[in-house]
């Protein structure tokens, strides 16, 4: 296991009262660490009622959608933000957690091609989250 001291992932704060955009940058940075793919930032408040933002990423199995959204969830209460509801587990090709205002889903390839959800919300705006990405493959 991982050394938590030196983990790039215990460099990663959330900020008191955080707003629904500094939760979804947090996942974003967190699922860049874990190695997602794909990684997007939608803001959608002015599409639907049921999130200001959705982060959308795709894993490379089955067991890295599931390890992808546990991390964020873990990483994520350590500063008292629980999602308030999820949907698919281990073994499920699209995993969703939703922390109220912000929506994170976890994709496998195919599943992320055959629903496009980028797309669906395509009058969404993307937001550029070059600066919180490693880089990194």
């Amino acid at each position: 296991m991982e050394n938590e001291k030196n983990s790039p992932l215990s460099e990663i704060t959330l900020c008191e009262n955080p707003t629904p955009r500094d939760i979804a940058e947090f996942a974003v940075k967190v699922l860049d660490i874990k190695k997602a793919r794909s990684i997007k930032l939608l803001y959608v408040e002015d599409q639907t009622s049921i999130a200001d933002y959705f982060v959308v990423c795709t894993g490379t199995s089955k067991t890295h959608l599931s390890s992808l959204a546990e991390e964020v969830e873990f990483r994520l209460s350590k500063f008292g933000v629980s999602p308030l509801h999820n949907e698919g587990s281990r073994g499920d090709t699209w995993i969703l957690a939703d922390y109220g205002s912000v929506i994170l889903h976890v994709f496998s390839a195919d599943t992320r091609d055959f629903y496009k959800l980028e797309k669906l919300y395509k009058e969404g705006s993307e937001v550029d989250i070059s600066s919180l990405l490693s880089g990194e493959d």
